[in-house]
């Protein structure tokens, strides 16, 4: 039986409505729990008995914390200064704030804790800004990886299947297939990086274990992330769909999957958590369905598909912003994205719902939080 979820379709957000609930105290490096007052807030003590979850405001990140909460299991959270405050906006969690790129502060964010979620990562498809992507994805890893041994505690980090090379439609992808090392895409490149400095910490001693999810939709994209596809189908905008294919999963299905290999996965082995394989046309058509927008027209030919993406990097020349569209992204919408989940099936449990649920569940958050 599928265990119970929290609704995601609160009521809209107000300004009446209560802040986060801050336990913190000021130091040099960024900002934890200690035991002291600030105002009118009591610091609770650094206790080894909470899950610290980095990335906490994005998709994967968020749907992690509100799972370990109905769980009724504590939850500290290393976030940045600045950070949208509504992913977190009434939830009891012990707030950090922070960045991975520093050491001293992910160290204080990892003092007397159980485990550690390393979900926390710069996500985009293009071609520019490698050493940026360095700094979060792999330099990131390394610091959050190093407090994991040093507090001799289990360490999982949220990979991507972007991290995996691909096959073909009628062979799906697996965790021993391998990355193709020609691309130079930063986020795929450092996202494959990032695996190998846990690698490097495991054979040091490390408890740590990989998940590679999938693309994911569903409720808590605040940002938005990847809900931002649905979003432009939605709206109208999906007339044409890249020529490949990719893999759906419910974010709700792979935070599950994420406490079943904190809980069960071995150490130093990877878990992809994928979905339904299908075809852009295919999903945006499923889309628009949900949505009551425009279907589709076609697929997008591949002379178009780089046409689109040339005009997308001559763009970036010029006004130095990379657009969602480039050369990268369309060359990376071309592959044949399609994986295999068998082994967290068997180890973990791991399992997908209908993806029509996904879509119209990720949909209806979309309309309850004035997203459309």
């Amino acid at each position: 039986m599928r265990p119970a979820h929290p609704s995601p379709h609160p009521a809209r957000l107000t300004k009446s409505q209560p802040p986060i609930e801050l336990v913190v105290v000021f130091s040099a490096g960024g900002i934890c729990p200690r035991q002291g007052r600030i105002g009118k807030l009591p610091l609770m003590s650094s206790v080894s008995c909470c899950t610290l979850v980095t990335g906490a405001t994005g998709l994967v990140g968020n749907n992690v914390v509100r799972r370990l909460l109905a769980e009724g299991r504590s939850v500290r959270v290393l976030v940045r200064r600045g950070s949208d405050a509504r992913p977190l906006a009434g939830l009891k969690v012990d707030v950090c704030y922070g960045d991975t790129r520093d050491r001293q502060a992910v160290s204080q964010a990892a003092t007397g804790v159980a485990q550690i979620i390393h979900s926390a990562a710069m996500v985009k498809i293009g071609r520019t800004n490698i050493d940026q992507f360095r700094a979060v994805n792999v330099e990131g890893t390394r610091n959050v990886a190093l407090a994991a041994r040093r507090e001799n505690i289990r360490m999982l980090h949220v990979s991507s299947t972007d991290a995996i090379g691909t096959k073909s439609l009628e062979v799906a992808a697996d965790e021993e297939t391998p990355f193709d090392k020609s691309i130079t895409t930063p986020y795929l490149l450092t996202k494959y990086e990032a695996e190998e400095e846990i690698a490097a910490q495991v054979a040091a001693g490390l408890d740590g274990v990989i998940v590679n999810p999938s693309f994911m939709l569903g409720p808590w994209d605040w940002k938005p992330s990847s809900g931002q596809m649905l979003l432009e189908v939605g709206r109208g905008r999906g007339w044409l769909a890249p020529a490949g294919y990719f893999s759906v999963a419910d974010v709700r299905d792979v935070a599950d999957g994420i406490l079943a290999a904190l809980e069960k996965g071995q150490r130093g082995r990877r878990y992809i958590l994928a979905g339904r394989t299908m075809s852009y046309l295919d999903g945006w058509r499923l889309f628009a369905q949900v949505t009551g927008a425009r279907r589709p027209l076609r697929r997008l030919g591949r002379v178009g598909a780089r046409l689109v993406g040339w005009v997308g990097d001559l763009g970036t020349l010029i006004t130095g912003n990379e657009p969602s569209f480039n050369s990268g992204a369309i060359a990376i919408a071309n592959l044949p994205r399609n994986y295999s989940s068998a082994r967290a099936e068997a180890e973990l449990g791991y399992r997908n719902r209908p993806l029509v649920e996904t879509v119209e569940d990720t949909w209806r958050w979309f309309q309850d939080h004035g997203f459309v």
